[in-house]
């Protein structure tokens, strides 16, 4: 692997136990600029996963728990008056940072989320005829518990297809629970983190070097082929849009690179399709009856398209 990652994944693990696909998931999704919906249970390191990443890369963290009377400007910031001057100043609100832990997303009303979303997508915030540009690298990790819905808003498919990838920590093994037991003990593991493992600069600069990997037109055309596949499909009511091949896309490269490769393959592709194709899809009632849900879909489509061999092109 690439050293800077093994060194960033290292430091990570120093907190996180036994969850290294998904710090793998999460450092490439942070390589592509893209955000992450971490759907899981209270209470499996969500929170110590992000501050963790932070504390790695010695980037500024906030958390904002969305409750239904978080209002907008909690997250975009707002201008005030400044006694002082008599000018108008801009107060950061929750966004400005590297990395944000969006706490239970589908407990805030829906112009929150669309706030939210918004500085998401563009990387910045526009208050009072002024611009105000998002810190480099800018990382959202929402959360939404899967199983209380009681006073939540349901987050729209065009908002979840904005997500780059969607994960789930899951459970931990006995023998890992055991070492969370352990490490838990005498203080809060985030302390093991004593100091960046590696710098912003350095993730802008790999976020760079990601774009340089190159995809071959056989390598292309399999993104196309999965993505197009579940446009025309009885088991869908909602097929992936073209937002989702360019996520695929710039996952495959971003494995390829962690990976230590200057060129994708197929296989970059298949590692990186269910976390980021997923919670794009809608499925009909015959795919729920077929699939139950839309990982498995995925991982059916993935078994039956055609792997391209191959070449130079």
């Amino acid at each position: 692997m690439n050293q800077k990652v093994v060194t960033l994944a290292d430091s990570i693990s120093k907190v996180i136990v036994g969850k290294d696909n998904i710090i793998t998931n999460i450092i490439a999704a942070l390589l592509c600029d893209g955000h992450v919906l971490l759907e899981d249970v209270p209470g499996v390191g969500k929170t110590q996963l992000i501050t963790a990443l932070s504390r790695s890369i010695g980037g500024k963290f906030n958390r904002i728990q969305l409750t239904p009377d978080v209002m907008p400007s909690d997250i975009a910031g707002f201008t005030m008056l400044d006694s002082g001057t008599g000018d108008f100043v801009y107060r950061d609100g929750a966004v400005m940072c590297n990395f944000l832990l969006a706490d239970e997303i589908n407990r805030a009303s829906p112009k929150v989320q669309s706030a939210l979303l918004e500085a998401m997508e563009e990387r910045q915030i526009s208050l009072d005829g002024k611009t105000h540009k998002l810190p480099e690298p800018f990382l959202v990790m929402a959360t939404q518990n899967p199983v209380e819905t009681y006073g939540t808003y349901h987050l729209p498919e065009a908002q979840m297809d904005r997500f780059f990838m969607k994960l789930s920590m899951g459970y931990p093994t006995a023998d890992e629970e055991i070492s969370i037991l352990e490490r838990t003990e005498k203080f809060n593991p985030i302390n093991n983190i004593t100091e960046a493992a590696v710098s912003v600069e350095d993730i802008c600069r790999m976020q760079q070097e990601v774009k340089n990997i190159r995809v071959s037109s056989q390598v292309k055309r399999y993104i196309v082929n999965l993505t197009a596949s579940t446009r025309d499909d009885r088991n869908t009511v909602l097929g992936i849009s073209p937002r989702g091949s360019i996520a695929l896309y710039k996952a495959a490269k971003a494995f390829a690179y962690i990976y230590e490769r200057d060129f994708a393959t197929p296989d970059d592709v298949k590692i990186s399709a269910v976390a980021v194709l997923a919670h794009r899809i809608i499925l009909s009632p015959q795919g729920k009856n077929s699939f139950g849900t839309g990982e498995e879909y995925i991982k059916h489509i993935l078994s039956v398209c055609e792997v391209p061999p191959m070449g130079n092109s």
